[in-house]
């Protein structure tokens, strides 16, 4: 039985974690100007918020523009997002803030969710002494996110919460399920095995739970502005983001067969989500999400039709439970090191999220954790094929 820790060792843990953390707040907050805040990913939520908070159009390009200039940035073209408005509310308070307050606070949130995240995938995989799990506050798509501002580590809070409370508090589990709406595309496969796991009774409500989480988040931003959802179909049918080459394998088997062909790009996410279905429906009855449902979310991944590599961020849980099945592999290890130290390039170099080197980068997480969890050296992967 591990010896209890005193109240007073606890505290002084969490002293330092303030005090490191508020260095650090401080320092990057020292370093910031108006060029640095404005390139970010960031400054697209930021602005909308900022239009949604005064009632005006969070998709309209020309007045996100305004409101990008205004905070400094010199660019000509406007930074809009194309997240559906689903949970726009709970970010509300970024209106209410400059674009470098706003910034320094998305910041300190995303670390926040970071360090749960860890403590939340730490206790769902038995609480190892190992100390493994710090390998999260070094993952590259994790410093990609925190560079850029992007969404991945809420993506990654969100399933770490569902795969801790999925079997005890599962309306909790599905509910916080929805900042991935933000991004739908990246989890079609893994939403399509939620949908068949409904017709189980824990899996009802993971998904009532999601569903309810939707139609407040969806409420709430109706009830500031009425006509956001026709404003947002307006701007998609503007944009022209198919014709932009992204990093994904999706997009780069379009543009190596028919670039005009846009159905290409959907064609592994529709495999995808065959597969998931034939492969949650020969398993349901010892289906875990802790084990089945990590490949699952390694999967949507590589397939997704379009993402960045700040998306896969929420790949954490994968890389955790690849080192835990294969901890005393050396080449499991060396494959990690190859890919990790492969991403910090990107991340070390600032390459754009735009840049083609990241295309490689999701399939490799796949092939990675199939080696590490299905490798023959992996007794504990051993089991898992044989059950």
């Amino acid at each position: 039985m591990p010896a209890k820790k005193s109240p007073l060792r606890i505290l002084a843990a969490a002293a330092i974690v303030v005090v490191g953390a508020g260095l650090v707040i401080c320092t990057y907050a020292l370093g910031l100007d108006n060029q640095s805040v404005t390139g970010r990913d960031y400054i697209q939520y930021w602005a909308a918020e900022r239009l949604l908070a005064v009632g005006s159009n969070p998709y309209d390009p020309a007045l996100i523009l305004r409101e990008q200039q205004a905070a400094g940035m010199t660019d000509p073209a406007p930074k809009v997002t194309l997240s559906p408005p689903v949970a726009f509310f709970f970010a509300l308070p970024l209106g209410f803030m400059s674009a470098k307050t706003g910034l320094i606070a998305w910041l300190l949130v995303s670390l926040v969710c970071l360090g749960l995240s860890i403590r939340l995938l730490w206790i769902e995989f038995g609480r190892p002494t190992t100390g493994y799990h710090l390998i999260g506050l070094c993952f590259p798509p994790a410093l990609a996110c925190l560079m850029a501002g992007q969404l991945g580590i809420f993506f990654l809070l969100g399933v770490a919460i569902f795969l801790r409370f999925n079997r005890t508090w599962p309306w909790l589990a599905g509910a916080a399920l929805l900042p991935c709406a933000l991004k739908p595309h990246l989890f079609l496969p893994l939403a399509a095995v939620l949908v068949l796991g409904s017709l189980r009774r824990n899996g009802l409500r993971v998904s009532a739970g999601f569903l309810l989480a939707l139609a407040v988040s969806c409420a709430l931003t109706l009830w500031i502005d009425p006509r956001i959802w026709s404003q947002y179909w307006q701007l998609m049918h503007s944009v022209r983001i198919m014709e932009v080459f992204l990093p994904t394998t999706s997009v780069a088997l379009r543009f190596t067969i028919d670039r005009g062909a846009h159905w290409i790009e959907f064609v592994p996410t529709a495999v995808a989500c065959a597969w998931a279905v034939w492969y949650f429906w020969t398993r349901r009855e010892r289906w875990e999400w802790n084990r089945q449902g990590i490949l699952l979310l390694v999967v949507s991944l590589a397939a997704a039709p379009y993402s960045w590599f700040s998306d896969q961020a929420v790949l954490l849980p994968a890389v955790l439970a690849g080192i835990y099945a294969s901890e005393t592999n050396p080449r499991s290890w060396a494959l990690l090191a190859l890919v990790g130290v492969g991403g910090m390039v990107g991340v070390a170099e600032a390459f754009q999220l735009t840049s083609p080197f990241y295309v490689w980068t999701a399939p490799a997480w796949l092939g990675w954790y199939l080696y590490a969890v299905y490798s023959k050296r992996s007794a504990n992967a051993l089991e898992a094929i044989a059950n």
